[in-house]
């Protein structure tokens, strides 16, 4: 009875416009299945909208504006895809928002691109495990965001970025950046200094290790796979040579980063690096 009469009167008073009134003398369960309602059909609205975007052409774009170094609007573009469920996307909104910290001379502003960009290149990863750049931009970031969290942090981290740069170039053979990233990860440890190794120690029966030759190993098999793609590169095979005292071959490839055209800030770096590297061994720039 008392059912019946609520909804008598709700008809009643929606009959005569009081048209907040069906709010109260609705049975609740119908607020909740309504408001249920709202929120799938937002969800199928957002799928549906999604399914109607050309990622192919986001993507062509995207690539443009990343040969062209237009940094900020490379991000600004992406950016405006981040809820997407597309990974080529995300890794390349990942690498994007990489890049706006690079480019950042703030501090708080860097850090807060990588941990912005790790999170990007986890969802892409977690949406296609089968793609290399979601597995070498998950390594990069997470290593990145490990330099903030401290060395400990970076050392537990390692063996997972180690991983992950070795399953994107088992994934594809022919991405030089992914070889280059695995030969610096083998440099860091090869370069490790005493007290850091004591950290390792404690973290890991068996921490992580590597040698000179296994850095340059990779260094020179990226340079193989492509020629001059990358001023770092250039700088790290000649730094690895330089540390196993092959003097000659250090000064060549030295003298090839500080003279690698600057357009990056890992260009301005590789220069600048590569100049003092070859004060040391007697080379005036």
């Amino acid at each position: 009875m008392t059912k019946d009469f609520t909804h008598k009167i709700c008809i009643k008073n929606f009959g005569n416009t009081l048209r907040l009134l069906p709010f109260y003398c609705l049975p609740v369960p119908f607020v909740t299945v309504h408001a249920l309602s709202f929120r799938n059909s937002k969800e199928k609205e957002d799928k549906d909208q999604e399914k109607m975007i050309d990622y192919k052409a986001v993507i062509e774009a995207a690539e443009q504006l990343y040969q062209d170094y237009k940094v900020q609007e490379l991000y600004d573009y992406l950016v405006q895809f981040k809820d997407c469920t597309n990974d080529e996307v995300l890794w390349r909104l990942a690498r994007a928002t990489t890049d706006k910290g690079k480019d950042s001379t703030d501090l708080e502003v860097k850090k807060s691109c990588m941990f912005e960009a790790f999170e990007y290149a986890k969802r892409a990863l977690q949406i296609n495990e089968n793609n290399f750049a979601c597995h070498k931009w998950y390594a990069v970031l997470l290593d990145y965001t490990g330099e903030y969290e401290g060395t400990k942090a970076r050392i537990s981290n390692a063996f997972s970025v180690k991983k992950h740069f070795l399953r994107a170039i088992e994934l594809n053979p022919n991405d030089a950046t992914s070889i280059h990233s695995i030969g610096f990860w083998c440099f860091i440890f090869a370069d490790m200094p005493w007290y850091t190794r004591k950290v390792a120690a404690a973290l890991f029966a068996t921490p992580p290790t590597s040698t000179y030759s296994e850095a340059l190993y990779y260094f020179q098999l990226a340079e193989k796979v492509e020629a001059n793609f990358y001023s770092m590169n250039l700088l790290m095979i000649g730094k690895t040579h330089l540390r196993m005292k092959n003097y000659s071959a250090a000064k060549s490839l030295l003298v090839k980063a500080r003279d690698y055209p600057v357009v990056t800030p890992d260009d301005k770096k590789a220069h600048e690096e590569a100049i003092q590297l070859l004060s040391k061994i007697g080379v005036k720039s």
